[in-house]
Parts: structure tokens; C-alpha cells; sequence
């Protein structure tokens, strides 16, 4: 496996583990409200969900795609999971557990080895990407509203924890049921787009082969790459 054969295949699972979250029986949740199955997971103060010592991350992680029934949590920690379960389906499960000892899941909070990149450009995304619909105006009773974090799918298709599957059109109206009354300003797709390192995870892949690739840091080249961190996200923007 190549890095690029890599990236496509990976792609491919987050659709896939989107998909399989929407069919589910997990629920919407606030951080006030999430729940979790005790049996695999501690629920923090703050809402999140940390791995209990005697649970392997790659079993926490898949029960919720299992007992999603047993789970209650917000659109945020919803694309972290996805990310999660489309890397292990695309490594070895010893490696996973391996770089994911003691995961949290809590809003933006993710391991550091799954090295998530932000870029802009919404309308050079394509499927496996996490975007991001803003509500500018959303109603104070609802501030759990303020925004959508969605998996593209497919050409003007998402998958948005609490929102289910559809267009543009169709996330960016129920968000404007969410606003206070009066408003004007419609909620709206943003520029953001983020996925994970596929170059870093991909060495950690069944038969990847290292020296099957010439282009030594991204299959994207940029001339120079700074980390940061805005609230608990932390990403790479070129």
C-alpha cells in the first residue's frame, strides 16, 4: 500500500463509519447531558468520555458503533469519533491501541498522533473531509446550535451528528430553525476543512510499503507548515 492508495482508502472508511454513525442508535446530546456506556467508558464532569483502563481504545471505540443505544453526545465529539473508527478500520489494531493509550473523546480533543490539518478552500473538498456550518444568529436557548460539524459525503452531501444526512440546503435550514426570532443573517457553510495526517497514519497501515512513495512529507506539498491551536482544537494549517 502506497501513501496515496493509503489516503483513498482511508477517506473511503470515514465515509463509511459517518454512515454507520447515522444508522446507529446514538443520540444528540449537550455536553451537560452526554452519557456514555459505563462498561467501556468514564464519563468526565466536562461531558467526555475516557477509556477505562481494563478496555482497549480500538473496543471503546467500536461499542459505540455497537450499543450506539447506550451513547448521547454533541456534533463535535461525533467527527472525532468518526475519525477514530475510520482509522482503525484502516490500520493495525495493535497500533492503534498503541497510539491511542488513554483516549478522551470530548468535543475537539483527539490524540496528537491523529494530527488533524486544517486548509481552506471548501470548494476544493472532497469526500472524508470535515466542514463546518456556522449559524451566526442562533437562538441563546439553543447555543448548542451555533454551528454543524459535518463529514462530506459525497458532491453536496453531509452526514451532521443531530441532523442526519443531507445537502447544504437541508443543514443550513435546520440550523436557521435555530435562530432567535427576527434574524436575517443565514447560517452558511465555511471555508474550514480538516482531516487527518494521512501521510503519518499511513505507516502504521497493513502492508504499507515505505519506500513505495517519493513525496517524503505530504502527497499536498507546501513550502511551510505551522501548528497552532484555537480553544481545545489543535491542527496544522499550511
Amino acid at each position: 500500500m502506497t501513501r496515496l492508495s493509503f489516503e483513498t482508502s482511508l477517506r473511503s472508511a470515514i465515509v463509511a463509519a459517518a454512515q454507520a454513525l447515522n444508522h446507529g442508535d446514538t443520540s444528540f446530546s449537550t455536553f451537560e447531558r452526554a452519557y456514555c456506556n459505563e462498561r467501556f467508558w468514564i464519563r468526565t464532569p466536562q461531558g467526555g468520555f475516557q477509556i477505562r483502563p481494563d478496555v482497549t481504545p480500538a473496543e471503546g471505540i467500536s461499542n459505540i458503533f455497537i450499543e450506539g443505544r447506550k451513547y448521547g453526545f454533541e456534533c463535535a465529539t461525533a467527527m472525532v469519533i468518526v475519525l477514530y473508527k475510520a482509522v482503525l478500520d484502516s490500520i493495525d489494531e495493535n497500533e492503534f491501541n498503541r497510539l491511542f493509550a488513554n483516549i478522551l473523546l470530548y468535543d475537539w480533543h483527539y490524540d496528537s498522533d491523529l494530527r488533524l490539518i486544517e486548509a481552506q478552500g471548501s470548494k476544493q473538498s472532497v469526500p472524508g473531509d470535515i466542514m463546518y456550518f456556522k449559524n451566526p444568529e442562533v437562538s441563546p436557548l439553543t447555543p448548542e446550535w451555533k454551528g454543524e460539524n459535518v463529514v462530506k459525503l459525497d458532491e453536496d452531501f453531509y452526514f451532521g451528528h443531530g441532523v442526519g444526512i443531507g445537502s447544504s440546503e437541508y443543514v443550513i435550514r435546520t440550523l436557521n430553525s435555530r435562530r432567535w426570532p427576527g434574524s436575517i443573517v443565514s447560517a452558511y457553510l465555511t471555508d474550514q476543512v480538516i482531516h487527518p495526517d494521512f501521510n503519518y497514519l499511513s505507516r502504521f497501515a497493513y502492508g504499507y510499503n515505505l519506500n513505495a512513495d517519493t513525496v517524503p512529507q505530504q502527497i499536498e506539498t507546501h513550502e511551510r507548515a505551522v501548528m497552532a491551536a484555537v480553544g481545545r482544537r489543535q491542527y496544522i494549517r499550511y
